[in-house]
């Protein structure tokens, strides 16, 4: 799981200063309107929401954009989509295990897309159930090791989330990622706050129970896919079960 990790905080971190910002955002307003439409629009009593908001507050969109996002979702305010979530399968070249999250409110134009972004990279679509049982919905938090002016240990941080429901915590190099059921992802990011411990997200997220050790070759090909993927503005969030070493993440950060 921790090379798979480590190239998923690179983007986290890559996708903070990206020159896509604006498409950032979009998908950021889409999570809180789609949140606040199924579980209303208070965030107190709506942990989606909260997490949601959280996100984009830490990625910097406009607090008027995060409130009108709210309003749309909840009703207060006309011009809510009427967005769908849709999973795809698919397969990156070298056989690495892809899911593809959309959220979209037009179904044939987003598999369009992802069929379109697979093949042009030599990757495939997959038939449904052929890869997303590789996957497991589980909690996952970011944490930054530089807390103001502290510095964070895994003992620290381990201490705080264990009796929450933490199952793991992954060093990272610059944040760890604690990692837990699902279900448990709300008492985890709770038991945070209540330590004062700052974090970048708190998601549910599909993490891979199986790796494939990549090359560099291979890594390149897998993230040509992903970044392929998460140009179509109906894709949310991409997982793939290719493992990239630190020794292979150091030569493509020279790239």
């Amino acid at each position: 799981m921790s090379g798979h990790s480590k190239w998923a905080t690179t983007k986290h971190k890559k996708a903070a200063i990206d020159a896509k910002r604006g498409k950032l955002f979009a998908k950021l307003i889409k999570n809180i309107e789609v949140a606040a439409r199924t579980g209303g629009g208070d965030p107190l009593g709506n942990p989606t929401l909260w997490d949601a908001i959280y996100k984009a507050k830490k990625s910097s969109v406009p607090n008027d954009n995060i409130d009108r996002a709210v309003k749309r979702g909840s009703g207060a305010e006309a011009g809510g989509a009427d967005w769908q979530t849709i999973m795809y399968e698919g397969y990156a070249p070298g056989g690495v295990a892809v899911l593809i999250e959309c959220l979209t409110d037009n179904r044939n134009r987003a598999a369009a897309e992802v069929r379109t972004a697979l093949t042009r990279n030599g990757g495939s679509l997959a038939d449904p159930g052929s890869v997303s049982y590789l996957f497991t919905r589980k909690g996952v938090v970011l944490v930054p090791k530089t807390q103001g002016a502290k510095t964070l240990s895994e003992d620290d941080l381990l201490e705080v989330v264990l009796d929450a429901g933490a199952e793991d915590v992954n060093d990272l190099g610059e944040a760890f990622e604690v990692v837990s059921e699902a279900s448990d992802l709300v008492p985890v990011r709770k038991a945070l706050q209540a330590a004062s411990i700052d974090f970048d997200s708190a998601e549910a997220s599909f993490v891979p129970s199986m790796e494939v050790p990549l090359d560099l070759d291979g890594a390149r090909k897998m993230i040509r896919v992903v970044e392929a993927l998460e140009d179509s503005d109906d894709v949310q969030n991409v997982y793939a079960n290719g493992a990239i070493g630190d020794d292979i993440l150091a030569q493509l950060d020279e790239e």
